[in-house]
């Protein structure tokens, strides 16, 4: 399995997950983390651009971890077959931690989020914001 965590700083969990450019990938196995790579899409690779397929280099990806995700990308997500997790977790290690044993604190997807209008975790700083 391969759960993505949006980390734009490569230190936090990002919360705009439909432009944020940089990913950790956790290969798990058996329920144990064996493996963690820092992957980054081209601005035109953003999940917010993604309509049909995702970037090669989130290809194959089972989970999606992030601070916020709007409700089209939640539904794109999940239809293809791809788990988002909205969580206000900061840290992508503990977040993934978390999820495995079954006890990672998730939000519900903002229904009433307009497309282009982002809401974000109050703890978040303008810099952890911007995935440009």
């Amino acid at each position: 399995m391969q759960i993505a965590v949006t980390s734009q700083n490569r230190k936090t969990i990002t919360a705009h997950a439909g432009k944020c450019r940089k990913f950790w990938i956790y290969e798990v196995e058996k329920g144990l983390v064996v493996g963690k790579r820092l992957v980054e899409v081209s601005m035109d690779e953003v999940l917010h651009a993604s309509h049909q397929h995702l970037a090669e280099p989130l290809a194959g990806i089972n989970v999606l971890i992030a601070g916020g995700i709007g409700p089209g990308l939640y539904d794109r997500l999940m239809q293809s077959g791809i788990l988002p997790v909205i969580t206000l977790e900061q840290d992508p290690d503990v977040a993934v931690v978390a999820l495995l044993a079954n006890n990672l604190d998730r939000l519900p997807v903002d229904r009433s989020h307009h497309s282009h209008e982002h809401r974000f975790a109050p703890s978040l700083a303008p810099s952890e914001r911007d995935c440009r």
